[in-house]
């Protein structure tokens, strides 16, 4: 084995992030493309994000609340827009003008990867297309991200992660059974959409290290909604029954759900029959824990109409923090339900570092959340704060296009840039 197979630890100290020389144009806005592209700039890659001169992204605006400046006065950046664009560098180009249009197919050609969440065919009229733009760059990876992609009968249909909750059939196994069918807190279509658009994109980085040739990459909300339906979908293709809604209750195990305490509510979440022969030991159900019906997982699933009571009465007799800690000690998975600032105030969250401060060019701090991607050879911490709106035309026009001042005066004084 060489060195170059076992580097020493200087060397590894020393190594590159993980995407160091790849180009990303980000020609998306809102959550699902930004957060994809978000993740490529955690992991090093340069990301270049091309927004419309005077307005920018759309979530810029989504406030409030809003990005404190240096005097602690409200900016025109909302935190929504924070969320998803540090490590980033925005340019502002019309692409409805022919020579916004000349800029971006340039810097198309410098780069390795394009994203965007226009509509079907809503790039073509710009010659910002695939077909445009691979043919001038061949390795270019193109990821299209729309709410149903390019083919079917809703392809032309615009999507929206509430209407794709609703659709693809999440909302039927979120909520209460006595309400109304209810939606994810979050946008979490938008953020899986992202997560799938940003292994997709590395995917297709590796397949092109092997072919030299970039390719197209077709995402559609829809798709990712209905693959992240997981168990349930299985539940429904394999038993051939439509799940319903059971609040916190899980369809495939049981007891695994919220229950009230004396002083508040838990998360129970009993993963195996032993761990449920340890619950009743510990909540003293001698009688439970014998009972040839809960004895195993698929008993106690078949029979949770007679079980959950039992567990709920013996949950009500003590509190949270008395009943978490004897959980903890026992070996049974369980957990509070928290609000956002106190999981911020969790020691776990305090001590991985998941709240961020970055310096922002406002002057104040660009307050974020950590990226849970943590690898040991390529380093992850120099995060950059969002880019106020065109805060790079001139250093990405300048360096990369080589446009001179003179040139760049003119494009901004025409409202190309």
């Amino acid at each position: 084995m060489s060195e170059q197979d076992n580097p020493p630890a200087t060397t590894r100290a020393l190594a590159t992030r993980a995407l160091e020389g790849v180009r990303v144009l980000d020609l998306s806005r809102v959550l699902a493309g930004p957060w994809a592209t978000q993740m490529l700039g955690d992991l090093g890659a340069d990301i270049i994000k091309v927004e419309k001169p005077g307005a920018g992204d759309d979530t810029r605006g989504w406030g409030p609340p809003w990005l404190k400046d240096g005097a602690g006065h409200d900016t025109s950046e909302s935190a929504y827009f924070l969320c998803a664009n540090r490590n980033k560098r925005s340019v502002t180009i019309d692409m409805a003008r022919p020579e916004g249009q000349a800029l971006i197919r340039r810097l198309a050609s410098a780069s390795d990867v394009v994203v965007e969440n226009f509509k079907v065919g809503g790039l073509k009229r710009y010659g910002l297309d695939y077909e445009s733009l691979a043919a001038l760059n061949p390795r270019l990876i193109y990821c299209s991200i729309t709410g149903f992609g390019q083919d079917g009968p809703e392809a032309s249909r615009a999507g929206y992660d509430f209407m794709i909750q609703g659709m693809a059939g999440l909302m039927s196994v979120t909520g209460d059974p006595d309400t109304e069918p209810q939606k994810i807190g979050v946008a979490l279509v938008d953020v899986l959409t992202g997560l799938h658009a940003t292994i997709a994109i590395l995917a297709a980085l590796e397949a092109r290290h092997r072919s030299g040739r970039g390719q197209y990459i077709d995402l559609a909300l829809y798709d990712v909604a209905m693959a992240s339906l997981a168990n349930q979908a299985l539940n429904y293709l394999v038993g051939g029954t439509a799940p319903r809604r059971l609040g916190n209750a899980h369809p495939n195990i049981v007891p695994y759900q919220a229950f009230e305490t004396a002083d508040g509510h838990l998360i129970l979440a009993v993963g195996n029959d032993a761990q449920f022969a340890r619950f009743c030991r510990l909540a003293e159900l001698a009688e439970t824990a014998t009972d040839p019906r809960f004895s195993t997982n698929a008993g106690r699933v078949a029979h949770r109409e007679v079980l959950i009571p039992v567990v709920a009465a013996a949950l009500r007799t003590q509190t949270t923090a008395q009943w978490l800690a004897m959980l903890d000690t026992a070996g049974i998975p369980a957990g509070p339900i928290n609000n956002v600032a106190q999981a911020f105030a969790e020691p776990q969250a305090l001590a991985r570092g998941l709240a961020l401060a970055l310096p922002h060019a406002s002057g104040g701090l660009a307050l974020g959340v950590r990226s849970p991607l943590r690898l040991s050879e390529s380093p992850m911490d120099e995060a950059n704060a969002p880019p106020l709106l065109g805060q790079h035309t001139d250093e990405v026009l300048g360096a990369l296009l080589g446009l001179g001042e003179p040139e760049r005066n003119r494009l901004r004084a025409d409202g190309v840039i």
